[in-house]
């Protein structure tokens, strides 16, 4: 009993934490749109602390959005971040799927 109330405990932290990440995200996101931000290390800063709350389908969304936004300002580090957000959340099968049809499309 003790572990199943740690861990819900936990996943109550984790939810908490991922709101309120969610709040300033938010706001850091509207401001760079906002302001028509092009400081590359303010963006790749923002994208770097939103990467570990992408579990959440709404820091996804915000996630995506700034992507979007930096591939007119670098495509190559925009692109770089879509990777990353692969690497660290896509399932090992579809990890598996895209790399054996990119070695197809280099063939």
């Amino acid at each position: 009993m003790k572990n199943n109330r740690t861990i819900l405990e936990l996943a109550k932290g984790i939810q908490t934490i991922s709101k309120k990440a969610l709040i300033e995200y938010k706001n850091e996101f509207e401001d760079i749109v906002d302001s028509a931000c092009r400081d590359k290390n303010r963006i790749e800063h923002t994208l770097d602390g939103m990467l570990g709350f992408c579990f959440d389908p709404k820091m996804l969304e915000l996630y995506r959005k700034l992507c979007r936004f930096y591939y007119d300002i670098d495509q190559n580090a925009a692109m770089s971040y879509v990777c990353y957000y692969r690497d660290m959340w896509d399932p090992e099968e579809k990890k598996e799927w895209l790399k054996a049809k990119t070695n197809r499309a280099k063939k």
